[in-house]
């Protein structure tokens, strides 16, 4: 028997230059025996903020000075080594549009992709137990943010209605907005607007016409979806100027139809351009459990309205793990569909290959329902499958839970994080074996950094190349300083580069493809660090901090790269009481499996969930 091979050798260039040689997928072995090196991520660039941020925007824009820095962070930070003067034998892989196989999943429900959304809504409230949101471990949880259901129920019965939860919403976002808080959830709202959808809630269900279990909802919109009436600015001060939202996004217009209340656009990390939710133009929108740490980027505020309880579901786009990082950080779920499953027509066009909408709830539940009334795709999308996309719902309601799962666990990438996470997430995992008999499944994932160097010189491309007409005319004075750096590097990237991303592209695919013929999901922590602090030299710069961003992203990339679905749960919380979560990557089109494993999860860990520092209470109940 031959012993396994490296995934790739090294080599030196023409120049001197060290690059790599990746040897063909098939001839490594993805198991846990592989003699696969796994390589952290080699950040070499200091925190900077404040003057010295303003200092390196000058060095790095100077035509003298620029494109030699440029040249030394990409060779510093291994970007030459494993992707530019890379010999890589697969083809390139463009998008990452998963042909639909019918894989047999457990439990599920076949829903037919024509219903209405507010059809499609029914048919997920049709799939929940009686009494949603169910505890496993036999102790009451000490923390409830109310739901969708919660909602819906209270409207039924009368006991309040969603013009008295609108006018509790405006008034809390109000005083958040203001110190001692400044807790910059949001870029844009409108009082009158809110208060119309909400009176005409309420005359439907004074009616008995109440359209959904969404109906007077309330949900926050990522300031990167068109969302009437609101400009879509992108986290900017100018690209609503040069690009005008003319009508919903598709999956706006969904939820709509459902009777939601849309109130208004969350703030983000400037052009989605960062990991820290810290945006010099509109404030850095701050942690509910800790006001002075970051919510993260780039769905900040999506992610942190949910876990302040002012709105039970906020969309996001999850570009590089921008719904996924920023739920962990706050303590909610985050779900990220495969690409393709929600139509992303209406959507800032900033990354177009790896961006997807996702959904940002305080339970999975919640998150399912707006799944199912955003999901399916428009007419004009069908002519790029042969096959259609089925769309089948979990059965949460079913007594029989799923059996057999397979978790798919690298430990030298999963154990890559703070002690306080690797603690929380494997103890996690341990309740999921004891519990249901789940196996873990050792495996080897080679080349994690190389795919998200991969992935950095796509989204960093796509971006540029979205933007360039409107930044050859635009004062760089009007965007902010850590987002100039980002456009600089972005705007670096050669058409080699990215086509030999792609080519990275198309072999982590084959490489996923193997351990999903081995396991039913990859699991790992969601985030490395917990959320930190927010220095006052960021406020009017924002901050260069890629050791904190490569820790956080380090989890996310294949789900973006690769199309893949994934979901985050929240299942503890470090010594200062902030939140951590834990990741499930699945096949493409498996939503409905990993809603099952997340929905066990939750169960399992929501009597220790905790209020955060800073929560409202809109229904007004204990």
């Amino acid at each position: 028997m031959k012993p396994p091979k490296r995934a790739y050798s090294g080599k030196m260039g023409l120049f001197g230059e060290e690059k790599v040689v990746y040897k063909p997928v098939e001839e490594f072995d993805v198991g846990p025996k592989s003699d696969h090196v796994y390589v952290r991520a080699n950040v070499k660039a200091p925190r900077m903020a404040g003057l010295v941020v303003k200092i390196f925007v000058w060095f790095l824009e100077s035509r003298i000075f620029g494109t030699l820095l440029l040249f030394m962070l990409k060779r510093n930070n291994l970007i030459h080594k494993f992707i530019t003067n890379a010999e890589l034998g697969e083809p390139p892989l463009y998008v990452p549009l998963h042909p639909f196989e019918d894989v047999k999943e457990q439990e599920v429900k076949c829903i037919d992709s024509d219903l209405s959304p507010p059809e499609k809504v029914q048919q997920a409230i049709n799939c929940l137990p009686n009494s949603s949101g169910k505890i496993l471990n036999g102790s009451k949880s000490s923390f409830h943010p109310w739901t969708i259901l919660d909602y819906s129920r209270a409207y039924i019965s009368g006991e309040v209605t969603p013009r008295m939860v609108a006018e509790r919403f405006i008034a809390a976002v109000h005083e958040s907005s203001n110190p001692p808080l400044q807790m910059s959830f949001f870029i844009n709202y409108n009082v009158d607007d809110i208060v119309k959808q909400a009176t005409e809630s309420t005359l439907r269900y004074k009616r008995g016409q109440q359209i959904s279990v969404l109906d007077g909802v309330l949900i926050a919109i990522k300031d990167e979806i068109d969302c009437a009436p609101y400009p879509t600015t992108g986290g900017t001060k100018w690209l609503h100027k040069v690009r005008s939202c003319i009508d919903d996004a598709c999956c706006v217009k969904r939820l709509r139809l459902c009777g939601a209340i849309l109130v208004g656009k969350t703030n983000m990390h400037e052009l989605g351009a960062g990991t820290s939710g810290i945006n010099p133009h509109y404030g850095a929108t701050r942690n509910p459990y800790d006001i002075n740490k970051i919510s993260g980027g780039s769905s900040s505020g999506s992610a942190a309205v949910v876990a302040a309880g002012l709105c039970p579901v906020a969309l996001g786009v999850d570009g590089g793990g921008s719904v996924r990082m920023p739920a962990a950080l706050c303590g909610v779920v985050g779900l990220k569909p495969t690409f393709g499953r929600i139509p992303h027509s209406g959507v800032l066009p900033l990354n177009w290959t790896v961006g997807m909408v996702g959904i940002l709830a305080g339970t999975i539940e919640d998150a399912f329902i707006v799944y199912a009334a955003m999901s399916g795709q428009l007419p004009c999308d069908q002519s790029n499958c042969s096959i259609l996309p089925k769309l089948h719902f979990p059965l949460l309601n079913s007594s029989k839970p799923i059996a057999d799962i397979k978790l798919a666990k690298y430990a030298e990438w999963f154990n890559d994080c703070s002690d306080e996470i690797r603690v929380s997430c494997s103890q996690s995992l341990d309740k999921l074996k004891q519990h249901y008999g789940w196996k873990i499944v050792e495996v080897t994932i080679p080349e994690i950094e190389a795919m998200r160097l991969a992935h950095y010189s796509t989204i960093g491309s796509e971006c540029s190349t979205a933007l360039s007409s409107h930044l050859e005319k635009l004062n760089p004075a009007e965007l902010g300083w850590d987002a100039r750096v980002a456009l600089s590097v972005y705007g670096s990237f050669s058409s080699k580069e990215y086509i030999q991303a792609q080519k990275m592209r198309s072999r982590q695919m084959q490489i996923h493809m193997k351990i999903f013929a081995q396991a039913d999901v990859i699991v790992s922590p969601t985030i490395g660090v917990t959320a930190y602090p927010i220095k006052d030299d960021a406020l009017e710069t924002g901050e260069l901090d890629y050791v904190n961003g490569a820790a956080l992203v380090r989890f996310s990339i294949a789900g973006n790269f690769l199309g893949l679905p994934a979901v985050t749960v929240p299942v503890g919380y470090d010594k200062l009481g902030l939140p951590i979560g834990l990741q499930f990557i699945g096949r493409p089109w498996s939503e409905p499996t990993l809603i099952h494993i997340a929905s066990a999860m939750q169960a399992l860990c929501k009597s220790n969930y905790r209020k955060p520092e800073v929560f409202y209470n809109l229904l007004n109940r204990d």
